[in-house]
């Protein structure tokens, strides 16, 4: 059985011996205030703190830890990673090696070459050229899960104590347990040393005082010396004549004439009194313990002054850490914002509010300049953000665990969260504060199955997440609500067919089930959106070729479940099929993303009501592209640089609808497609 005792920071190792010392009761959990965990020279990040408190409550635990990198542009559209440091212990060539093999076979693809820029001073550069589509943020996770980039530390803390009766045995201890045995060991060490310089005193004590006996009697005392055939006839005659001791005799003997002469008696009372009280105080540390320790945290404190430096390895907290951490972490409201490109941040809700008053809605972020804010929400700390992917499957974060960024940082990669797999992108986020809270989760796929399950199916989730949905082979998630039933919920598909019916109408079904049919589909048909009704909002379609509407909710009537459901819009070669939908108002922006690259944001307020037998109006350009997603934010006022051509409605253009124009669906009077209801799926 091996030791494996990881290395410490020595500033935060002391500050712990000091506390101990203060408070020889203090827990684990209090230790752990100042000894927050390991500290490798080679830096790295440790990811959680599960592994670090379980070395620490039982001397045994698996720390893993991460090296931390950059990721840097290049031209012409291509990104490289940068790796500043690694884990301990882990063999640098080696480690690009591994990497190289893993980009030869294609385990890891979209790598186009790695080189060590490293320096003769050991500083680590290790630079990963990616190809010009390769999402750097996802090559770095597989290198993660795949190389030594991350790492664990398997701490072992086996140390060889005093049993009872002193002899030595290998015993595994936690870390209250080995700073109680430094401790005991620093006070036996102490106690020699201060044994030590006592004895040293009390010998020149006894000397300097012999001395005060001679230089009361110098004359006699040379005349002895002059008048000793001897050494030790001079020792033997002064031993008899003063009483001195035989090492006063000797001390004296051995001093020249010259020195012996020359001795004053003010700095022999001097040195006789600072040695009487040097002595006392040496005396009085071994007679009371709380002295000798006071002397262990001056000697400690001096050594962190001299050697102490900062910490080098960072701590990262997981969502293996949400239990043990929350109970440390202050309560409060934030705003959490998410990217159409996955980047994922939190800020304090109030600093949010400062920025953006005066109704200038959820900016916020410095985004790439095609990316923007996709969604928004206001939580707490503690609550718990439900994250659904397009694969059918759900993760989960404590609000404490998105790293807080400033307003104007674009914040963290999701995928450096959530074990997400390349092509898995998040297609909802859901607050909640306990799965114990009630409700629903209502979900949708592309093929026109929805699915309705209790919320607390899904508490016992880990970071790998869990099976939200199961999916048949070609379909995908495309929208989750949280409803708890009496509402009813839309569904719209890409030839311009909706359905609306009761969240009751769909029966409750177990976590890992594929749901039941919601709308009948036509063949090559396809569901685009799910919106749950709402007072006072509207629904907005948006079809490929830019065009879209506004429809009261009244004009969609509701229907029985898995019918074929009603005529929202009528595709035609100018419009395109449907993209999207959204519950929008007047509150609400709208950002239209193009498949060529081009984002446009508009207010939903300038985007008429019309009525469902509708095409609608134009609302982007899109040329030989295509719109391929929309996000509904809040709204904000346009900036100074919003030229003409990026207003949202182009009106009076030839061939195309504007607000006083509306085109209808050609020939279509009838609003409601016939069609029987299909039978449940599961």
């Amino acid at each position: 059985m091996a030791t494996s005792i990881p290395p410490h920071n020595l500033r935060e190792v002391i500050d712990g011996v000091i506390l101990m010392i203060e408070k020889p009761e203090a827990t684990v959990e209090e230790l752990m205030t100042v000894i927050k965990g390991p500290d490798f020279p080679t830096r790295g990040t440790i990811l959680g703190v599960s592994g670090i408190r379980d070395a620490y409550r039982t001397g045994r635990g698996r720390i893993v830890v991460r090296a931390n990198t950059d990721i840097e542009p290049m031209k012409n559209n291509r990104q490289r990673i940068i790796v500043r440091d690694l884990p301990y212990m882990v063999n640098k060539a080696r480690l690009i090696e591994r990497i190289a093999e893993l980009a030869k076979d294609k385990k890891v693809e979209g790598i186009s070459d790695i080189r060590d820029e490293s320096d003769r001073n050991d500083a680590v550069r290790i630079v990963i050229e990616l190809k010009k589509e390769a999402n750097a943020s996802v090559v770095l996770n597989q290198l993660y899960k795949n190389t030594q980039l991350q790492d664990a530390f398997n701490a072992n803390m086996l140390a060889l104590v005093p049993d009872e009766l002193g002899r030595f045995e290998p015993k595994i201890v936690n870390l209250r347990e080995s700073l109680t045995f430094y401790i005991e060991h620093q006070k036996e060490v102490t106690s020699r040393r201060i044994r030590f310089d006592l004895e040293k005193a009390e010998a020149r004590r006894h000397i300097v005082e012999g001395l005060r006996i001679a230089i009361d009697h110098i004359d006699e005392v040379i005349a002895i010396i002059r008048s000793s055939r001897s050494e030790d006839q001079a020792k033997e005659r002064l031993v008899e004549r003063f009483g001195f001791s035989d090492k006063q005799a000797q001390h004296i003997v051995d001093m020249r004439l010259g020195r012996l002469t020359g001795l004053e008696r003010e700095k022999l009372e001097n040195e006789f009194r600072d040695l009487c009280e040097k002595i006392d105080y040496l005396q009085s540390l071994l007679a009371e313990e709380t002295l000798l320790l006071e002397v262990i945290k001056d000697d400690l404190l001096d050594v962190a002054r001299r050697f102490g430096d900062d910490r080098r390895t960072a701590i990262e907290s997981t969502g293996d850490d949400e239990i043990d951490d929350e109970s440390l972490i202050q309560e409060a409201s934030i705003v959490v914002t998410l990217t159409h490109f996955g980047y994922v941040k939190r800020m304090p809700v109030d600093t949010y509010n400062i920025q953006h008053r005066g109704g200038r809605g959820v900016t916020g972020m410095a985004t790439r300049e095609e990316d923007f804010v996709q969604t928004i929400l206001t939580t707490s700390t503690h609550a718990m953000l439900l994250f659904f992917t397009n694969k059918g499957k759900s993760y989960r974060l404590k609000g404490y665990q998105i790293p807080e960024a400033g307003r104007q940082a674009k914040g963290m990669a999701i995928v450096n969260l959530l074990a997400l797999d390349s092509d898995e992108k998040i297609r909802a986020v859901i607050p909640i504060q306990s799965f114990d809270q009630g409700g629903c989760l209502m979900m949708a796929t592309k093929s026109g199955v929805v699915k309705k399950t209790d919320l607390v199916e899904y508490s016992n989730m880990n970071r790998n997440g869990l099976i939200a949905i199961s999916l048949r082979e070609d379909d995908e998630l495309i929208g989750v609500q949280l409803t708890e039933s009496h509402n009813d919920i839309v569904l719209v598909t890409r030839e311009g067919m909706s359905i609306r019916f009761a969240d009751d109408d769909v029966r409750g079904t177990g976590r890992n089930t594929q749901g039941v049919r919601g709308i009948a589909l036509d063949a090559g048909d396809e569901v685009v959106g799910m919106a749950p009704t709402e007072p006072g909002k509207t629904i907005l379609v948006v079809s490929e070729r830019g065009f879209g509407k506004r429809t009261e909710l009244e004009e969609y009537r509701t229907q029985t479940r898995a019918g074929k459901g009603l005529i929202t819009y009528k595709p035609s070669e100018k419009t395109g099929s449907l993209a999207g939908i959204a519950l929008v108002d007047d509150s609400n922006d709208l950002i239209l993303v193009s498949d060529t690259g081009i984002i446009i944001r508009m207010s939903a307020a300038e985007i008429p009501i019309l009525s469902r037998n509708t095409q609608g109006v134009r609302m982007m350009r899109t040329g030989e592209g295509k719109v391929v997603d929309l996000a509904v934010v809040g709204h904000e006022e346009p900036g100074e640089d919003v030229t003409e051509e990026e207003l949202p409605l182009a009106e009076g253009e030839e061939g195309e609808t504007s607000d006083a124009t509306v085109e209808s669906a050609t020939g279509e009077t009838s609003s409601e497609a016939p069609g029987a209801e299909t039978p449940e799926q599961t």
